[in-house]
């Protein structure tokens, strides 16, 4: 019997906010259960930490740039910003080879639907979007989702038509009933299921928890990261912390729920489980909040795999970029990897064999809002040449930043992970360096920068030698 796939994945949610972790003052009994008995991959970041670049390399294997994603889906921009029907995805790949697909909760990855029409028949509004049966859907069958509406207590879904499903209940609890009502249609059958459940919180707003998950963090005192200046560290980002904390209780009690029933159908073995998320979030550290920036904060993200007696419980160093879930899934499932695929397999590594690995990652962002690229544009400039990009290895970030500005002065960092895990204390790196550390980065970074054929802009001062 081919083995089913269960990919769960959660917004917003940082790789510290797991318990096993020692970190964040979170409660996550089922996860850290799960990561008892799977593999958990503490390297995996997320490509470009935000929400549409991460579930774009993660339905394609590909880097952002290469297939348009280079910001959210959103309106306001004159480039409409899409997964277009003419990439091979990974729910295309599975389809293909027998397996009954699905996708329940957030997608956002389908252009806004305001883009078109100021009224939509479907209701979407905002950076929301109806995706109709059809290629859009990008080989998935069963389909339970929206494109991106943050009303937790009161979310809606579209199926195959455009009407609305409301059930006015907290988002994860809803699509979990619907995940494991899901399961128990089509688990156990001659042709596996592959089922991507995609939860929103803990993403903000983070004050819409129910009170039977924030009740148990209401009183919690915070224990600060060390880089949260002490100007972040308010009573209101206090209550902030903890309902972000609620909800990652909330979220380990539905997936609890979702282990169990693959428990008590005899389904481990069967069901090769991932959990991860898209990026993280700051929560204060460096003062900041949301994601989007190189801290390990926004970056660092959970990754565990599990499948019983095949895939060996606990840690594995591999550095794991987004596009690499893709080529590493279909390869545990015994299936081909589409040569559309950038990203690579550790299949092996998952495995307990020898791998190749690069032992680094690419990682970037692009100027995504309306008034940045119009900004840009005013000036005749590429936005696409700005932002920033980088390296990131097991044990350093290298980044270099263009900013998100026109004007802005090009700066080069290093930051050593392992001297410095909190990243106050970065290396400023000067143009004319060239120690071997520093030009081995530049020339790491170049070679993704070229096969990906990123306009970023780079003086000629910092070129590798």
């Amino acid at each position: 019997m081919k083995t089913n796939l269960l990919y769960i994945f959660a917004d917003q949610w940082r790789y510290q906010a797991l318990g096993v972790t020692g970190q964040d003052q979170v409660i996550t009994p089922a996860m850290d259960s799960f990561a008892g008995e799977g593999q958990v991959f503490t390297n995996a970041y997320s490509t470009f930490p935000l929400c549409t670049p991460h579930r774009g390399c993660l339905m394609t294997g590909k880097y952002p740039l290469s297939i348009g994603l280079w910001t959210n889906c959103k309106t306001g921009l004159e480039e409409k910003i899409m997964l277009k029907p003419q990439e091979t995805c990974i729910g295309n790949v599975l389809k293909d080879n027998g397996y009954r697909t699905a996708y329940i909760g957030k997608w956002h990855l389908d252009a806004p639907e305001q883009n078109f029409q100021e009224d939509p028949l479907s209701g979407a509004r905002d950076w929301d979007a109806y995706t109709p049966p059809g290629e859009r859907r990008q080989g998935f069958d069963y389909w339970l989702s929206y494109g991106a509406c943050d009303n937790h207590l009161d979310p809606h879904y579209w199926m195959d038509g455009p009407e609305q499903i409301r059930p006015g209940r907290w988002s994860p609890e809803f699509e979990t009933d619907k995940a494991i009502e899901y399961m128990e249609t089509h688990g156990g059958g001659e042709d596996p299921f592959a089922l991507f459940l995609s939860y929103n919180p803990p993403h903000l707003p983070y004050e819409l928890v129910p009170d039977r998950y924030y009740d148990r963090f209401r009183n919690l005192e915070i224990n600060w990261r060390p880089n949260v200046p002490k100007s972040m560290r308010t009573p209101e980002m206090e209550v902030i912390a903890r309902q972000y904390f609620a909800a990652v209780n909330g979220i380990d009690r539905q997936f609890g729920r979702i282990m169990e029933y693959l428990r008590t159908r005899g389904m481990e073995e069967d069901t090769l489980v991932v959990l991860s998320a898209d990026h993280g979030e700051m929560m204060g550290s460096h003062g900041l909040m949301s994601k989007n920036v190189w801290f390990e904060e926004s970056l660092h993200i959970p990754l565990i795999l599990r499948q019983k007696g095949r895939i060996a419980p606990g840690e594995n160093p591999v550095i794991f970029a987004s596009p690499d879930h893709m080529p590493t899934l279909l390869e545990l499932l015994g299936l081909a990897v589409p040569g559309t695929c950038q990203g690579v397999s550790h299949k092996n590594s998952a495995l307990g064999q020898e791998e190749d690995s690069p032992g680094s990652m690419f990682i970037c962002s692009y100027p995504g809002g309306e008034e940045m690229v119009a900004a840009f544009t005013q000036k005749g400039l590429n936005h696409k040449s700005y932002g920033w990009r980088g390296i990131r290895t097991p044990r350093y970030t290298y980044v270099v930043s263009n900013g998100y500005a026109p004007g802005g002065r090009q700066t080069e960092l290093l930051y050593d992970q392992e001297k410095d895990p909190w990243q106050i204390s970065p290396r400023l790196i000067e143009a004319g360096c060239r120690t071997p550390e520093i030009l081995g980065f530049r020339k790491c970074l170049k070679g993704y920068l070229e096969m990906i054929q990123d306009p970023f802009l780079w003086d000629k001062d910092r070129q590798p030698v």
